[in-house]
């Protein structure tokens, strides 16, 4: 079955990092058409007018899939995020990150076996954006929850646990201090849970700073988190760093529409661009995810083999010490791609 799909290279290592994740779909003989779509830095340097063009979203909307690289993003001035634009234009709602150990890749927490499910509501929060300067010296950032949003992601994090065979989903929260705020998105989880998921998915709240300390004391004392957006962010980030970082951890963004959007959660790194230094192994990753996805939405189980088929080989290539140099290895971007070839 042939299917289409968005591809958007991205900044930085962006295109580098793409390309591989191309390359080694296209060697798998699985048929995806690819639209290419610029956002960010390249879109403007393209000579788009905005960082992201309606053209961007108006593919998306039409393949229902995109896979992406990384975006640059100013700290503290410039253009504000294509990330949260990209969410917000396309109700990406939910976001998933999935974190695991993975052999050859050695951490601290290698014995433990870390295998979470971070589930991150996408669109509110501060997130939201709604920043205003009061006076000189006084500005404000006001956080959006609604019971619509809270009740949703809850819902989704839920179906998610029930059908990926999780067992439990921890609350993460602060509505110690944000009592209204954070207090409507715990009551709203466990409405939904106590509603319609218990006896099928264990259910715990815990305040984050907490929630963080136990984490690194012992992340296998938890399976499926979920958050609001700030949180979220954080947490996910924090995991990622309990099996080796960034370039190990996928990210899938999911709408109410059908809309997703697969991308690799780590920086543009513009310092080591256009050198053959990146690795690209988060962004296959997130093919992989993508194609599964793809199977689930068209029933072309021929995407969830070239998924396993691809999963199997760049897990072969970790066991067998065939790393990139954040890794320990010795591999360039391209040619741990070949790699990973060699290995299908």
């Amino acid at each position: 079955m042939k299917h289409t799909a968005v591809l958007i290279p991205g900044d930085g290592i962006g295109p580098e990092v793409t390309e591989a994740a191309c390359r080694i779909l296209g060697e798998t003989g699985i048929d995806i058409d690819w639209e290419r779509h610029d956002a960010g830095l390249a879109a403007i340097d393209s000579g788009a007018q905005e960082v992201l063009p309606k053209a961007t979203i108006e593919a998306i909307r039409t393949t229902k899939a995109a896979l992406k690289g990384p975006c640059t993003t100013p700290i503290g001035e410039g253009f504000t995020s294509v990330n949260v634009a990209l969410r917000k234009q396309l109700n990406l709602f939910g976001a998933v990150r999935p974190v695991r150990s993975i052999d050859g890749v050695h951490t601290r927490y290698s014995d433990v076996g870390v295998d979470l499910v971070v589930v991150r509501e996408n669109t509110e929060g501060l997130y939201a954006g709604i920043e205003n300067v009061i006076t000189e010296g006084v500005v404000t950032s006001l956080k959006v929850a609604t019971e619509k949003a809270s009740r949703r992601i809850a819902r989704f994090a839920f179906d998610y646990a029930v059908n990926r065979g999780r067992s439990k989903v921890t609350v993460l929260h602060k509505a110690n201090i944000m009592k209204v705020s954070d207090g409507l998105f715990i009551r709203c989880a466990r409405e939904v849970h106590d509603a319609e998921y218990a006896g099928k998915v264990d259910y715990e709240e815990v305040i984050i700073d907490a929630g963080f300390m136990r984490l690194v004391q012992d992340p296998g004392q938890f399976d499926m988190l979920l958050c609001e957006n700030l949180y979220g962010d954080v947490v996910s980030d924090l995991c990622a760093g309990l099996v080796g970082g960034l370039g190990l951890t996928p990210g899938a963004n999911y709408g109410s529409d059908e809309f997703a959007v697969f991308e690799a959660v780590h920086g543009s790194a513009p310092d080591i661009a256009g050198q053959d230094k990146a690795n690209p192994l988060a962004i296959i990753m997130s093919s992989v995810m993508m194609l599964h996805h793809m199977a689930k939405a068209t029933g072309d189980g021929q995407c969830s083999e070239v998924a396993d088929r691809i999963r199997d080989a760049y897990n072969a290539c970790l066991l067998a010490g065939e790393k990139t140099a954040d890794l320990g290895g010795t591999l360039g971007t391209r040619a741990f791609a070949d790699a990973v070839i060699a290995r299908l």
